[in-house]
Formats: C-alpha cells, sequence, structure tokens
C-alpha cells in the first residue's frame, strides 16, 4: 500500500510549493528516500529540506515527528532539525493527499560516505544517542505506540518471509537466530527500560562534518522511524550500521557503546541483550529487503542494499556472543567476565590445596622463569622458527645450567612466535595477530607425566597434527560454587587425549597425561600449556590459547592467572615491563621536549628485525622510512660481527690493528681515484665537522656554499651551514661565512625545464662571483633528502664543481642517506651526476646503525690537513666498528642488496606514479632506487604544498602498520628510505595501504 502512494513530485514542483506556501524562492534537488520524497532547498535565506509524507501515511505519523522535533528543540537539544513554519504560521499543508512540511538542513554528510570512521567518531555518536535518550525520556507520544514493522518485538513474526531467502545456508541461520531471540531473548525485554527513541540511527542519518581525525557529529536526521522501545535497542541499531564493512565489527562498536554508556549508563540487563538486538535488526532488515525484492523483482537495487547485513550477519553468527558481551563491558569499565570473579576468589581461597600439575612441584622446587617476550633470546628472530627437535636440548640444558628442574613460561607474555597467518587475529586491518599469552607453560622433557590440580570431569579431547596447535589437548571442568570453570592442558602426547572419555571423572592428583614431543605436541620443545577458563564461550577444543593485544584485558579476564593454582612463588618472576605510558612519562620528565617523537600515537617500538620494527605487544610494522639499518634491522651477519669482535678487543686506533687499514682499503675500493685516504668518527654530524676541518685547511679559506632546505648535522658548525635548521623554527639565518643558493628542484623550484641545471649551476656562478677567494668549499648531497627527497638535474653538479673548483674551492659529497647501493643504479648517489667530489661523508647505515661514520678524500687534502694538530675520535675506527662495517658490505654484496634497492624502487616508482594517475594529491614522485618522495600538493597548477594533508597520511600509515615519514621545506613530502632488504612485496604492502589512505575523505581534495 505504501509503496503506491509514495509522492512523485518533480524538483519544479517542490520549488512551486516552497514558494506558494514558505514564500522562499528556492532551487530543489531530490534528496534519497524510501517511502516519502525529500527535497533540498537552497535560497538565499539558507537551506531546508521539503518533505512531502506518503499519501498512506496518517495525519498523526506526520505530527508526531513534528512534535518530536518541536519537543527537542524546546528541550535545548542541538543536532536534529528544527520545524519552518509555513506563511499562514502552520507546520504543514496538505497538496494532493500528501503533507508537505519543512526543516532547517543540517549541514554535513552522512556517515556511510565518511572514510575512515574512527573510534572517536563513533564515541561521539554514542554520547549523542545517550543525550538524544536520557531527552526523549520526557516525551510521549500516542503514535510512538503503533504497530510497526521494524519493531524489534515484532521481528519473529517475519518468519513468513523465509521463503523469500534464496540461500538455505542463510535462510537456516536467520530462522535459526530468530528462533533463539523468540524463545529466550523476547520475554526479558519488558523489564527492560522503555521509552521514545529515533529507532533509525542509521549510516545515512547520521550527519558528520569535518574530515579524519577531525570528523565530528552534525546530528541526525529522520525520525519517521521513531519509537516507544526498550530504550538500549536505540544503541543496537546505531550499532549495526556502525558494524558495517569492518574486520572486526565487535570492536567498532566498542567505541560507540563506550560512549553511550558515558551518557546513559547501561543496565547489565541492557548490555546483556545488545548482541541480540543488533542480530534481530540485521534479521528485519534482510526480510524486509527480500519481501521488497519480492514485489519488485526487476530492482537489483534490494538486493544490493541486503548485500551489508548478510555480510555482517554471518560474521556475527560464528562470534561468540558472551565474548561481545564482555568486550563491551570492558568498554563500559564495568567488571569485564563475572563469572570470572567468583572464580579466581575461589581459587585464591584454596591456593595451598591444589595437587601439583608437574613433578617436581614449582612450589617447592624453584623453577627457572624464562623470558619468552617480544625481547627474548630464547626464541629465533621474528618471522622464524627453530626446528624444535634441535632446539629441545640446547633449552634444557640451559635451564638445567640454572639448577632448575622445570622452565616456566609466563602468562600475559607478549611473544613473536604468534605472528604468522596461524594467529591472525579477526581484526586484520592491520595484520593484528595474536600475542598475548593466556596460559603459563611448563617446560619439561617429553613424557613426564601431567596431573590433575583439583577434582573436575574431563569436558573435551582432541588431537591435532596441525603445525604450532595444542597437538594433545585435554580440558577439563570445575566447579567453583554454583560457578563451572575449565582447566586446559595443551602440548600433550596423542595418547593422552586418546585415553580420556569425555565426562570421565578425575581426581586431584590423578595422572590425566604426558608431554608429547614435537612430532605429536604441535611442533613445539615439549612443555605443557596450562590455562584456567572461567567462560569456554561455547568455543570448547577451539579455545584460543593466545589473544590479540587490542583484546588483552578482555581475554586476561575470561581467562585468569594460571599461578592461583600452581603457586609458584612471585618473587621467581621478574619485575613487568614498564608500559608505553611509563615510557613516555618518564621521557617527559627527563629528556628534553625538542627531542621530537615520530606521529600522533607514539610507538612504543622494542624490537627490530629486517624491514619490520615491533612494539611492546608484538604488533609488526612495516619500516619504510628508517634508512639507518640499512642492510635490514638486526641483520644476523652484523650482529654476529660485533659479538666475534667485542670480547676480544675493543680500544682505539693507537695500536696496530689489521681491521681498520682492511677495511679502509675495502671502502676505499667502492671508491673513484683520487678518493683513497680515509677517516672514521662515530656519527655523520662528525664526519660533516670533520670535512669542513679539511676543507678549511686544504683551502685556507672559511666561507661554505650550501643549498637551500639543506641538512648536515647536529653540531654547532653544522648547524651553521644547514638551512633547514637555522631557517627553520628556532633558527637565526645563515651566518656571515655561509652562502645559500637555490635548491635545483625541477619540481617546485625556478627552473623546472631542460635546462634546469644549467641555469641553478648559473645562479652558483653569480654567488661565487659575489664572494672572489672566500669559498672554501660547497658541499651537497646527492640526492636530497631533508629538502624533499629531490634528484639533482643531470649535469647539475658537473657543472657547479667546475665553477666551484674554479674558484678555488672543493667540493664535498654528502652520502649520508643515499650511499650503500640505495639508489640502485649506482653505489654511490655523486656518480649518478658523473662526478668525483674531494670529500665524501659517510654516516651510521654504513654500520647499520652501529656509531660507524666516516670521510674519505684525497691524499693531497689529507696531507693539508696533517699540520701538527693531532686528528683524534676515541672511538672512530676501533675493531668493533671496523668489523662491523666490513659485515655492512659482505651482505650488500652476498645478499645482492644494490640490485635489491634497483628492481624493488623500479617496481615501487611505476606503481606510485599510477596512484599519481588517480589522486590529484600527489604532485609529483621522484627518486632512484629505495630513495624515494611522494610530494603532495593541493593544486597542481599553483603547487600548494599539503603539509597538513601529508602529516595525515603519515599518521594513518602508522596506524595501519606502515612507517614512513614527511620532509621537505614545507613538510609537505612523503619520504621513503626503508632498509635495503624491502622487497617488492613490501612496496605492494605499502602502496596497497597507501591507497587506502589517500581514498579517505581528509586527503580528498
Amino acid at each position: 500500500m505504501f509503496e503506491h502512494a509514495a509522492p512523485k513530485f518533480s524538483p519544479e514542483e517542490a520549488a512551486a510549493l516552497a514558494l506558494a506556501h514558505w514564500g522562499l524562492a528556492v532551487s530543489a534537488r531530490p534528496v534519497d528516500s524510501y517511502l516519502d520524497q525529500n527535497f533540498r532547498l537552497d535560497s538565499d535565506q539558507g537551506r531546508f529540506v521539503l518533505k512531502i509524507a506518503n499519501a498512506a501515511a496518517e495525519d498523526e505519523y506526520v505530527t508526531f515527528q513534528q512534535d518530536a522535533l518541536c519537543f527537542l528543540e524546546e528541550q535545548g537539544f542541538a543536532g536534529v532539525p528544527s520545524l519552518v513554519l509555513n506563511r499562514d504560521g502552520k507546520r504543514s499543508v496538505c497538496v494532493n493527499g500528501h503533507r508537505v512540511w519543512m526543516v532547517r538542513w543540517l549541514h554535513g554528510r552522512v556517515l556511510a560516505d565518511v572514510n575512515p570512521v574512527t573510534g572517536s567518531l563513533l564515541e561521539e555518536i554514542g554520547h549523542f544517542l545517550g543525550r538524544l535518550d536520557i531527552t526523549l525520556a520526557g516525551f510521549d507520544h500516542a503514535q510512538a505506540h503503533r504497530d510497526f514493522v521494524w519493531d524489534l518485538k515484532k521481528a519473529p513474526g517475519l518468519k513468513a518471509h523465509l521463503p523469500l531467502v534464496d540461500n538455505l545456508a542463510r535462510r537456516s541461520m536467520v530462522q535459526s537466530i530468530l528462533d533463539d531471540y523468540e524463545a529466550r531473548v523476547l520475554p526479558g525485554l519488558e523489564a527492560l527500560p522503555h521509552s521514545i527513541i529515533h529507532h533509525d540511527a542509521n549510516d545515512h542519518n547520521l550527519l558528520v562534518g569535518g574530515k579524519g581525525y577531525a570528523a565530528s557529529l552534525s546530528g541526525l536526521i529522520d525520525f519517521g522511524d521513531a519509537l516507544y522501545s526498550c530504550t538500549v535497542a536505540e544503541l543496537a541499531i546505531a550499532a549495526a550500521y556502525a558494524m558495517f564493512g569492518r574486520p572486526d565489527p565487535v570492536g567498532a562498536a566498542c567505541d560507540l557503546v563506550r560512549g553511550y554508556h558515558q551518557t546513559r549508563p547501561l543496565q547489565e540487563n541492557e548490555l546483556a541483550v545488545v548482541f541480540d538486538l543488533i542480530r534481530a535488526r540485521l534479521c528485519v532488515s534482510v526480510l524486509l529487503s527480500a519481501r521488497r525484492a519480492s514485489l519488485e523483482p526487476d530492482n537489483e537495487y534490494h538486493r544490493i542494499s541486503e548485500t551489508g547485513a548478510w555480510t555482517l550477519l554471518e560474521q556475527l553468527d560464528a562470534y561468540p556472543p558472551r565474548l561481545a558481551e564482555y568486550r563491551w563491558r570492558e568498554a563500559c569499565g564495568l567488571d569485564i567476565c563475572p563469572p570470572s570473579l567468583t572464580v579466581q576468589a575461589w581459587l585464591k581461597a584454596r591456593t595451598a590445596q591444589f595437587a601439583p600439575v608437574m613433578h617436581p612441584d614449582v612450589r617447592a622446587h624453584r623453577p627457572k622463569v624464562l623470558d619468552l617476550g617480544i625481547t627474548s633470546s630464547w626464541t629465533a628472530p621474528p618471522g622464524m622458527r627453530s626446528d624444535p627437535k634441535l632446539a629441545t636440548a640446547a633449552w634444557f640444558r640451559r635451564i638445567a645450567r640454572t639448577g632448575a628442574k622445570i622452565g616456566v613460561g609466563r602468562y600475559n607474555e607478549p611473544r613473536l612466535v604468534y605472528t604468522d597467518t596461524h594467529y591472525q587475529s579477526a581484526n586484520n586491518s592491520y595484520e593484528e595477530t595474536r600475542t598475548i599469552h593466556l596460559g603459563i607453560d611448563l617446560f619439561k622433557e617429553a613424557g613426564t607425566h601431567v596431573y590433575a590440580p583439583l577434582d573436575g570431569e574431563v569436558y573435551a579431547t582432541h588431537n591435532s597434527d596441525d603445525s604450532q596447535s595444542f597437538g594433545g589437548l585435554i580440558i577439563l571442568k570445575h566447579q567453583a560454587g554454583d560457578v563451572s570453570f575449565f582447566t586446559l592442558y595443551g602440548h600433550l602426547s596423542r595418547d593422552s587425549a586418546s585415553g580420556c572419555e569425555v565426562g570421565q571423572r578425575v581426581k586431584a592428583g590423578q595422572q590425566i597425561g604426558t608431554l608429547g614431543d614435537p612430532d605429536e605436541n604441535g611442533g613445539w620443545i615439549p612443555h605443557l600449556h596450562f590455562q584456567v577458563i572461567a567462560d569456554e564461550l561455547g568455543l570448547g577444543i577451539d579455545l584460543p590459547g593466545v589473544a590479540p593485544a587490542s583484546q588483552r584485558d578482555v581475554w586476561l579476564a575470561i581467562c585468569p592467572d594460571p599461578n592461583m593454582i600452581l603457586g609458584i612463588p612471585d618473587d621467581c618472576f621478574p619485575l613487568p615491563e614498564p608500559t608505553a605510558k611509563e615510557v613516555l612519562a618518564q621521557r617527559h620528565r627527563h629528556i628534553a621536549g625538542n627531542l621530537s617523537i615520530s606521529y600522533r600515537n607514539p610507538l612504543h617500538i622494542v624490537r627490530g628485525y629486517q624491514q619490520y620494527l615491533y612494539d611492546d605487544t608484538g604488533r609488526r610494522y612495516l619500516d619504510a622510512v628508517n634508512n639507518v639499518p640499512h642492510v635490514g634491522h638486526s641483520h644476523p651477519d652484523v650482529v654476529r660481527a660485533a659479538k666475534r669482535q667485542m670480547p676480544i678487543l675493543n680500544t682505539n686506533t693507537r695500536y696496530l690493528h689489521r681491521t681498520l687499514g682492511e677495511y679502509a682499503a675495502r671502502l676505499a675500493d667502492t671508491m673513484p681515484d683520487p678518493l683513497q685516504v680515509c677517516f672514521f668518527v662515530n656519527s655523520g654530524s662528525e664526519a660533516n665537522d670533520l670535512a669542513l676541518r679539511l676543507a678549511y685547511a686544504y683551502t685556507r679559506r672559511r666561507d661554505i656554499m650550501v643549498l637551500e632546505g639543506a641538512y648536515h648535522g647536529h653540531l654547532s658548525a653544522l648547524i651553521d651551514i644547514s638551512p633547514y635548521k637555522f631557517n627553520g623554527p628556532g633558527g637565526e639565518g645563515a651566518p656571515d661565512h655561509v652562502h645559500v643558493a637555490a635548491m635545483p628542484d625541477t619540481y617546485r623550484g625556478l627552473h623546472r625545464n631542460s635546462d634546469a641545471a644549467e641555469k641553478y649551476a648559473a645562479a652558483i656562478k653569480h654567488k661565487l662571483s659575489e664572494h672572489p677567494d672566500q669559498v672554501a668549499a660547497f658541499i651537497s648531497e646527492s640526492l636530497l633528502g631533508c629538502g624533499g627527497q629531490v634528484e639533482l638535474p643531470d649535469g647539475y653538479l658537473k657543472a657547479v664543481y667546475a665553477l666551484v673548483r674554479e674558484s678555488g674551492g672543493i667540493c664535498i659529497a654528502d652520502e649520508v642517506q643515499v650511499g650503500f647501493g640505495r639508489i640502485g643504479t649506482h653505489f654511490w648517489g655523486f656518480e649518478t651526476q658523473d662526478v668525483v667530489p674531494d670529500i665524501v661523508v659517510l654516516g651510521k647505515p654504513m654500520g647499520n646503525g652501529h656509531p660507524l661514520a666516516g670521510v674519505v678524500t684525497t691524499r693531497a687534502i689529507a696531507q693539508a690537513f696533517d699540520n701538527g694538530m693531532e686528528f683524534f675520535s676515541t672511538f672512530g675506527g676501533n675493531p668493533v666498528s671496523t668489523a662491523v662495517g666490513m659485515a655492512v658490505l659482505d651482505v650488500i654484496e652476498e645478499e645482492g642488496l644494490q640490485d635489491n634497492a634497483l628492481q624493488t624502487g623500479t617496481w615501487l616508482l611505476k606503481a606510485l606514479r599510477e596512484l599519481q594517475d588517480t589522486f590529484a594529491l600527489i604532485g609529483d614522485v621522484r627518486g632512484r632506487g629505495l630513495f624515494v618522495g611522494i610530494e603532495l600538493v593541493r593544486d597542481r597548477e599553483t603547487r600548494e604544498p599539503a603539509a597538513q594533508e601529508a602529516s595525515y597520511v603519515a599518521n594513518r600509515l602508522a596506524e595501519l602498520g606502515v612507517l614512513i615519514s614527511t620532509d621537505g621545506a614545507d613538510h609537505n613530502v612523503l619520504k621513503i628510505k626503508p632498509p635495503l632488504v624491502f622487497d617488492t612485496a613490501n612496496a605492494e604492502t605499502l602502496v596497497t595501504r597507501l591507497k587506502r589512505v589517500l581514498a579517505e575523505d581528509f586527503v580528498q581534495l
């Protein structure tokens, strides 16, 4: 009936109605609606919405909406439309059987068009709906009690439409959900608080203003579905839509629930039905959609619109309802898992009474507590697994050397061993894995007997041959008064699980199994995984032994500390590691504020390996910005070189040691003649400072020529020659002896055509002529880093070097950022310009992060510096540093990293230029090898820098697990300069996630 009575007014007719009845000269355009019609009206007096009701709708239905809006306005409630009276002072007019009325336009875009929907935005929506429900609690209306098909109390009645669902599996799922809802949930809804609610806070009725991190709720429209119902249904309906398209829908709802509860505290019986109400709403949605599709079989829109609801229903059907409730309880600050409180109190009262799980009893014989955490030396490097058979003997020897008979792996310990797809979390938006250990491990030889610590019965058994599984598994069920709880025993022998029967009674101290060897325990070093479970959530043998860090507190509540049973003395355990908050607070107390921290949300990084960094929870980040670990974080060969030399000798260069000369010779071999003499120091800043001293000594001049935007180090002499610093915040401008030339930037600079090199060089010539016989040296990076990842125009350095030398100066190439094969085509950046500098400066990439830097120059310059004043760097060129430096050169050569930089960089640049074709924000993509810059602009014609957008992109990528940063004079260049082990698969990850971020609201200009 409603479908056939829908209004069919044209925009011209809508504009005529606005003029005739409201006296407004407007332009009209339709706004999406279903059974009614809405038009956006634009006029000199503002923007409005003309609402034309379905002819089949009762007058009271329109009056109800108007009364609700007027009530909210009277209460001073902002964020909902306000009525506009017509020229007769009335709320509406009747036109051809349709009620026509008008409200003021609320600015903003619908939530469905917002990307990304941040947690803070969802929390704000929760606050708003809580305030709305509190306000509407003082309002009543007869129409709010009408018979309404979307009323969740009537959801089971829609089962009559089930035959319209073609997919049998989906039909069965909805049948099951609604049967359970009718039997278990519906009878208790009347006992919940009731009030009039908006009842349809979906993603097309919620309006949002602002973008990115600044996005905020601007209001809620369309009170056509308002209804008297259980108040918590407001939250559940909004949550159903907030969950759409989310990899972790329950997590998305947590933010909404948190905000709602902070404003309108939820009763526990309300929170207990939120999951059921969400699923009921989704069932109503898909069944009504199926009905509409049956009435209009040629209208594909009906099928398309239900896709998201079906996907979410299937996600939630596979999700433990009580786990959702516990996560929402945690978001509300309530006791997360109430049964756990009972279990913990019961266990704590009996700690000394439990039988040992294994002999010897760890209460009497002190075990060795192992560190298996993120920084552990016991486990293989991240992403690698040791052969458990080979590792077993070594582990038990290490444990025995401490005098202990049992090793212990800690509860609530983040571990990197759980980082492959087997441990993938449901929240895979940034590849989170389940890293938090929920049990205690007891390491003992295979065949060791395992005992029940208290009376119970066998609840479940299982044998798995899958790698990294529990292998042989037994779960026992126990009673703590009226509450059931469980103990889990994993990594047992195959015979253990097959030798028990479900329902079998066991007594405290009774043997239930033996430890399995790696062939039967899931491929682990022999040990028992012992876990306490206060609520098994209906998961049975699928209970996880590890949890995602994002749900840490929830799972620790569900699986409390097993040491309440084991009784290992507290002083066996080390003090807990400081949290990120504690580390940050200590930093603020003792470290100067201008030592900056990257990213909007500081990262607590505790480990690095190859092209990845890991935080204190085990979350992995793809490192696309740290060039110092040149051959990869913690490269094993580099680490071994340092470890081999460190216990033998580490002293200064006043003694003879072969590695100093050998390393210098090998480094010199990579350089063209006549660059043959090496100096070693500890940092790039020291190296650049030394380069200046060499230049001063050789030329007997003091002036230096530098480029705009350059940065050459943090020493006082280097701040003086770094425009990036002295022209930046806190800087005092160029000293008199420093002359700044234009950056030869062919994208943003003065000269952008094929003759750019010639014109930029001419500017250098002019500056040199202004200071004849004064300039000691011209210093420049071979590709400009802080200047914005700028590649010099072909022939630039060749022309400039000739001019500088003609004037009596020398040329310094700063290779700290780009040397050692990073650019792929050449080992040194200056080689791309077909020049040979007089001095080359090298920085910490040469030591892969070890404090090693150097200067390579000609014999003539070195001899001029040898003027009687000793040069000495206490640790420059020491045996450990030179051993490390040799290892870095070995790795570059043996692993073909220069070629990898070329191949990966070529792929990356091509992929980024394809993104440039799609996203106008990308003004330029440039670089060589694995030294890449992406310049963001707000307008490609004016090239206005998009610094705010660049910052947003870098921060969002960090949230998605990829680390880059920004640079350039305007901080609008995304810089990419990863360790050289960064490969094409990593580049693809970077590009995929960058594309995702570039498609978000904030960066769409």
